[in-house]
């Protein structure tokens, strides 16, 4: 049962949302115990849907990452740094979905602050989501505990979520789950805690297409409170258009490293489609390095102000500030924290800036024009989602933080130059799900939605 189905129901009366939001908290933690997928369960949501509106989502249980504010609900972006923090606003994209009735069931676990590839990088103290698949795999990240739940869940459920290079994609991949990450400006970023402040984006995981127009349709339109929200006409993504496509496959994503059956579920989910190969040797060159120290500049600057004093956990006032400072985010921030704001403070040191960071903004432009260059012919373009299955737990132990990076290689492109993309599930490989990623040009996720149509 899809989500607007389960909707039809409840508000013919078949489905009481009191008792199906009682159900689904009593099933997610059940699921919880085993795989980690929450953070923080909304205890008030049975009472919560008693008062609901009757709208487009009336009833409909809905999980949100952590990174996105929930009024009154704890929300810490997966950090032991916000710990307790309980928001006096609902995020923009929560208001919305209040207003149509969902129900706001909990928080889902993340890597801290969205700093990761497989949702190993939980605070300090906190549990790792396990894929729903194979509990000894990752299920990819940022976004895992959104991604897991949204596949082992039984009940009609959406998840909201976030991402800035690939947090919505990659996770969505490995749970074989859909995930659209929507144009930058497409949804007000109102609300949510920041990673990268030119990259991140809200948007939606769901089994099912038809859920994910749904849900897109209500997030989405401009907000005065996002400097960055763009003012455009409203789009119906849950109105089904037979349109033809010109497709392009990117080669370099086809190529060294992906695995074998990655690219063979690719071709065969495009199934008789006519489709051309194009280049994008500069986004597969140096997409990563751009990626990496343009996001870990603005994660360091974000990250400043938790300092323990006006924000962050407050700690006793000891010592000179440097020293209280220090304390508390040496106590607080993870290892990968550390590493980020490392990292992203020395690439925008003066002496270093020129070099990095504002070198990175101009590779930026230019993958921008690249991708540019094929949507004039090309209505979507077409990589393998992840170029792997989700790895064990194992194997990401043995990996460099370098390596952990490389893995984001195919997210990365469209993400950085704000481009809309889906995840999709393409197929399977020993046992485990593999994914297409469908980009299309700027604004246009109706496309992208309309061509996941003709593929299901």
């Amino acid at each position: 049962m899809n989500a607007a189905e389960f909707v039809r129901q409840a508000k013919s009366g078949k489905i009481d949302p009191v008792k199906n939001t009682k159900k689904f908290l009593e099933e997610s933690k059940k699921i919880d115990s085993d795989y980690h997928y929450f953070l923080k369960f909304n205890e008030d949501a049975p009472k919560q849907a008693k008062e609901l509106k009757k709208g487009r989502l009336y009833g409909l249980p809905v999980s949100v990452k952590d990174c996105i504010c929930v009024k009154g609900l704890e929300s810490r972006a997966g950090s032991k740094i916000l710990e307790g923090y309980e928001p006096v606003f609902d995020a923009a994209a929560i208001e919305k979905i209040k207003a149509e009735g969902g129900v706001i069931v909990g928080k889902t676990a993340q890597d801290v602050f969205g700093f990761g590839s497989f949702n190993v990088n939980v605070g300090i103290g906190y549990k790792v989501p396990k894929n729903p698949f194979d509990k000894t795999r990752a299920t990819g990240g940022s976004s895992g505990g959104a991604a897991g739940m949204v596949q082992k869940s039984e009940l009609p459920h959406i998840a909201i979520s976030e991402s800035t290079g690939g947090s919505i994609a990659a996770p969505a991949c490995y749970c074989g789950v859909y995930g659209m990450t929507p144009t930058y400006g497409r949804v007000s970023r109102y609300g949510l805690m920041d990673y990268a402040n030119s990259m991140d984006k809200i948007g939606v995981m769901a089994k099912d297409i038809e859920d994910v127009a749904l849900v897109m349709e209500i997030i989405s339109g401009y907000d005065e409170r996002d400097s960055t929200s763009k003012d455009l006409p409203a789009e119906k993504y849950t109105e089904k258009s037979d349109s033809r496509f010109r497709v392009a496959v990117v080669k370099e994503s086809l190529g060294k490293g992906v695995e074998q059956d990655v690219k063979k579920n690719l071709i065969a989910k495009l199934g008789k489609l006519k489709y051309e190969e194009v280049s994008l040797p500069l986004t597969f060159r140096y997409g990563i390095q751009a990626y990496y120290l343009i996001s870990l500049s603005e994660a360091s600057t974000n990250l400043a102000k938790y300092c323990g004093m006006r924000y962050g956990k407050h700690e006793k006032l000891e010592g000179n500030f440097n020293e209280y400072f220090s304390g508390v985010r040496s106590k607080n921030f993870s290892k990968e924290e550390k590493r980020r704001i490392i990292l992203g403070t020395f690439a925008r040191m003066s002496g270093f800036r020129d070099a990095f960071y504002m070198k990175a903004l101009q590779v930026r432009t230019k993958i921008i024009e690249e991708y540019r260059q094929h949507f004039r012919k090309y209505d979507i373009v077409v990589t393998p989602a992840m170029p792997n299955i989700a790895p064990k737990f194992s194997e990401i132990d043995k990996m460099t933080p370098l390596e952990n990076y490389m893995m984001d290689i195919m997210t990365v492109g469209p993400n950085l130059a704000g481009f809309p993309h889906l995840s999709m599930p393409s197929g399977f490989s020993k046992g485990m799900p593999t994914g297409m990623l469908i980009i299309a040009d700027h604004f246009q996720e109706k496309k992208i939605i309309d061509f996941a149509r003709s593929l299901k």
